[in-house]
């Protein structure tokens, strides 16, 4: 028995429904990276250009390591291992 992951029949009201993989959390399973304020490499991956935390539904990541990495990129922040905002060399014209 498997679930399909579309419906080839329209339903009533014309819409197709189709089944929605879930995401899976990156800091979970075997192999997953560690939650490291001293790893600004990783934490810059979860920090937008202007500087934002992204939410955890562009990220996946789940709620509990979504408090985690908040917190280990404001500790990162506070002993400047990362900017503040993220700065990109400007083209110098």
């Amino acid at each position: 028995m498997s679930t399909p992951e579309t419906t080839s029949a329209p339903q009533s009201g014309g819409k197709r429904s189709f089944f929605k993989r879930r995401k899976s959390c990156p800091f979970s399973g075997p192999n997953a990276p560690a939650i490291d304020w001293k790893d600004p490499r990783t934490l810059n991956r979860y920090v937008s250009e202007r500087g934002k935390m992204m939410p955890s539904r562009i990220t996946a990541v789940s709620q509990k390591k979504q408090r985690a990495l908040a917190q280990a990129i404001k500790r990162a922040r506070f002993m400047a291992l990362m900017a503040p905002v993220r700065t990109e060399p400007e083209n110098s014209r």
